[in-house]
């Protein structure tokens, strides 16, 4: 099996950490997101390649995957013109056979992927029932269980099946023909070429698709989400709060760790509190200050400040002052 991680978008809803640092490596829960999206796949055997569609700043991307995941096959494109999901994917269709994964790498899901050694569908696409079904892509299914047709952000409540970012075709080649289709009729939804209408091609000519629901689907495209998503995480196997405590350092300052956190070993902390909900990574210092529901990204120096719902990117500098923080790579923020 290939698998298709498409990530060349700028992640504007992200600015001003997108300026220096790809989405998918914003720190959550002690870990980029990229990394938890590739864990994902450690129940898969039989994985032959991961495939990188990169943009801006990819170098960053091969870096991090050949730094801690150095077993994994990996091969970059670099997606030039930001059109749409098919043509990112169409980048590697000449390495593309067989048995394949599409994945976004901006939502990381649970579920069991071990399954798909036992698949007999053509297709599946992994969706999460929603309340309000507008602002996303649906899958409307008929009486047999089947997906008829993939909609983009429809128009009312009818279909509350969201798509989730996540499909596995058992032919890449027919999603490949698909594509060339797309792009030869020139079918675009807000002037890019959506995967969605790839996908209603093949439908359209009888592929066999069914939806698997998924309980956990956290997205990571947006301030507010990556902070939920990193509450979830912390809650959910990525607490190192044992490792921490309340504690007396060696200098005489002492520090509370309220759980669950994620505290990167060489982080320094100093009469301070830590937590419920804060990620704090390599080489940061926090001193005199309570940082809750947070993420400090690494060498960053948080000093007198008390920080809830914040961003703080890497080698940030924020001193002096409650309140919320977004605030980008190398910046200084500090108040007289």
């Amino acid at each position: 099996m290939q698998i298709v991680i498409p990530l060349a978008g700028f992640g504007k809803r992200l600015r001003p950490h997108t300026f220096t640092k790809p989405k998918p490596l914003i720190n959550v829960a002690g870990k980029p997101v990229l990394g938890h999206v590739l864990d994902t796949f450690a129940a898969l055997a039989d994985v032959e390649e991961i495939i990188f569609i990169v943009g801006h700043l990819g170098e960053q991307i091969e870096e991090y995957v050949a730094k801690e995941y150095p077993h994994l096959k990996a091969t970059y494109y670099k997606q030039e013109e930001l059109n749409g999901q098919s043509t990112a994917i169409y980048l590697a269709h000449e390495r593309l056979r067989g048995p394949m994964l599409m994945v976004f790498v901006d939502t990381i899901i649970k579920t069991d992927l071990s399954a798909l050694q036992r698949e007999t569908a053509d297709a599946v696409t992994w969706v999460k029932a929603v309340d309000d079904p507008r602002r996303f892509g649906v899958a409307e299914v008929g009486a047999d269980g089947l997906v008829t047709r993939l909609i983009e952000k429809p128009a009312d409540l009818a279909n509350n099946l969201a798509v989730v970012g996540f499909y596995y075709f058992k032919q890449s080649e027919k999603l490949m023909a698909a594509i060339r289709e797309q792009i030869a009729r020139n079918i675009q939804t807000q002037n890019e070429y959506f995967l969605a209408d790839a996908v209603n091609l093949m439908l359209q000519a009888g592929l066999k698709m069914r939806v698997q629901p998924v309980e956990v689907w956290q997205d990571c495209g947006k301030t507010e989400t990556v902070l939920e998503t990193n509450r979830y995480l912390l809650e959910n196997g990525h607490d190192n709060s044992a490792a921490h405590g309340e504690a007396l350092t060696g200098d005489g300052s002492s520090y509370v760790i309220v759980p669950p956190v994620n505290i990167h070993p060489t982080a320094k902390i100093v009469n301070s509190v830590i937590g419920p909900h804060a990620t704090v990574a390599a080489g940061c210092r926090i001193a005199h200050s309570i940082v809750r529901d947070s993420i400090v990204d690494e060498e960053s120096v948080v000093e007198d400040a008390l920080l809830a719902g914040s961003l703080i990117g890497r080698s940030a500098r924020v001193t002096g002052r409650f309140r919320a923080f977004n605030v980008g790579e190398a910046s200084e923020v500090g108040f007289e």
